[in-house]
């Protein structure tokens, strides 16, 4: 990563949008809120004068009308430089639109990747649009906790071998829990087969900003890499960066005409400003900011760790298959030993003490930390938990989380045969031997059970309803109710 320096230290676009708006334009272009004045009184009171005064339309002049290199073109260098990466692309609808491009580029018509089974969800949708062809890999997983983590590098080498036509491969680090994969040893094997590595860091625009975090995906070599910035590096809902190696097993072009043909010509000016602005905090004030959050949080740990019946997942895990490094910005709690489901803590916590959790699944609660945390947070936290655990303290044995599904042995026809062809509406419980049409996840924790190409089992359908008994919503069922289920017309029982 890149030191503070006086460049930078500069924030390009962020600038060229607060110099237009101090100029006071008189704004005979789009957005029709005319910069608040033509907006609902009560989105302006919510959202403040500033924000509907810097949201501006596309091609304004010393915005983006200017010589190259425009704000924008700089501000995306800056942010290529603070990451150490070859190019970098700000993207302004999540990380999802990276995983839709990266499918475009490197899968289209009938060409084979390979992937990590429980990556998000956009990774399937963009295989829908390009027509790639997966190859699942699944990850290593802690069965006691319900957790899935990281590829095995021996696993993939293996899986590469089998498949020699594959000249990409999708893996994520870090997961929701803040566990990072051997991406150093994915990265050796890969580059081996002459294969891209490409690391879904979603969950970790952070690091590399402080020494006592996990390195960054780059660090390591890694082709191409996705920092979803809202989530942990301080940009606006809806902000990612995607990030180019300096390896050449990625056109750059093909890569960014992806981009381009996914990118709206009406992109928000204040999630780019946030990105830039983000990058900058993250190279002048990220190992400052993140020290001091990581310091407060050993005393953090220590007093939840003594809470009785509550137990910490933190860097002891560390060495387990799948699991190389630990990103103690995460808070993840164990809470079987209460005898209640880490989505009832969860309910527990909002209800009664308005402490919102990140996400909670059987056996865990996660919170995630910011660059900045308050004193004040925390203290809240720590007083929610305590009196949660002894609110649902039920004294009886620990809860069990929703055991693993077995592998389905892979997509029949490719994700884009299944979702775009002839469906038909059948009884969940009829749906076994057909080709799934549907994409569907407990969430949280998200993991897919059951892909657009695959075969419907009898145990996915018995993994699904233990899921949705538990207390997750089933993401992507076009039936919530779990009653009827979309799969491939005229296909009949293997």
């Amino acid at each position: 990563m890149s030191a503070s320096d006086d460049v930078s230290s500069r924030a390009p676009y962020l600038d060229a949008v607060v110099a237009y708006v101090a100029n006071d334009p008189a704004r005979f272009h789009v957005p029709g809120h005319k910069g608040g004045s033509g907006a609902d009184a009560a989105l302006v009171a919510a959202l403040g004068e500033a924000a509907l005064a810097h949201d501006l339309a596309q091609g304004l002049r010393g915005i983006d009308d200017s010589p190259e290199p425009t704000p924008y073109t700089q501000a995306e260098e800056l942010a290529a430089k603070a990451y150490g990466a070859e190019r970098s692309w700000f993207l302004t609808n999540g990380a999802s639109q990276g995983n839709h491009a990266l499918c475009l580029a490197l899968a289209p018509l009938g060409r084979q990747i390979v992937a990590q089974r429980n990556s998000h969800a956009s990774i399937v949708d963009g295989l829908v649009l390009s027509g790639g062809n997966p190859i699942f890999i699944e990850p290593e997983y802690d069965s006691e906790l319900g957790m899935a983590l990281g590829v095995e590098p021996a696993k993939l080498a293996a899986l590469l071998a089998e498949h020699p036509e594959a000249r990409t491969a999708f893996i994520v680090s870090p997961t929701y829990y803040g566990l990072t994969a051997d991406v150093a040893g994915c990265v050796e094997v890969a580059h081996a087969a002459d294969v891209a590595l490409v690391v879904d860091q979603s969950w970790g625009a952070h690091l590399g900003f402080h020494p006592d975090l996990p390195p960054s995906a780059l660090a390591f070599g890694a082709d191409a890499v996705l920092t979803s910035t809202h989530k942990l590096g301080g940009s606006m809902t809806q902000s990612a960066i995607l990030h180019l190696g300096s390896g050449e097993r990625i056109d750059e072009a093909a890569l960014g005409r992806a981009i381009r043909i996914l990118r709206s010509t009406s992109q928000s000016t204040l999630l780019i400003a946030s990105l830039d602005a983000a990058r900058r905090q993250l190279v002048t004030r990220g190992e400052e900011l993140l020290g001091e959050t990581l310091e407060k949080l050993v005393e953090v740990r220590q007093r939840l760790a003594a809470i009785e019946k509550i137990e910490l997942v933190d860097e002891s895990v560390v060495g387990q298959p799948g699991i190389a490094g630990f990103d103690p910005i995460r808070i993840v709690l164990d809470v079987r030993a209460v005898g209640c489901t880490g989505l009832e803590f969860l309910a527990e916590l909002q209800h009664r003490h308005g402490v919102h959790p990140e996400m909670a699944a059987q056996a865990t609660v996660v919170f995630v930390v910011s660059l900045a945390e308050t004193d004040e947070q925390f203290e809240r936290l720590i007083a929610a938990v305590a009196a949660s655990a002894a609110a649902l303290d039920r004294g009886t044995a620990a809860v069990e989380p929703v055991p693993r599904l077995k592998a389905s042995g892979g997509c029949v026809v490719t994700p884009r045969e299944a979702f775009l062809g002839e469906a038909e509406i059948v009884l969940l419980d009829h749906a076994v031997g057909r080709i799934s049409c549907e994409s569907i996840a407990g969430y949280p924790p998200g993991i897919p059970a059951l892909l657009p190409g695959e075969r419907v089992s009898a145990e996915v359908i018995e993994h699904l309803r233990r899921t949705a008994a538990a207390g997750s919503r089933l993401h992507g069922a076009s039936d919530p109710t779990l009653t009827t289920i979309a799969v491939l017309l005229e296909e009949r029982p293997a």
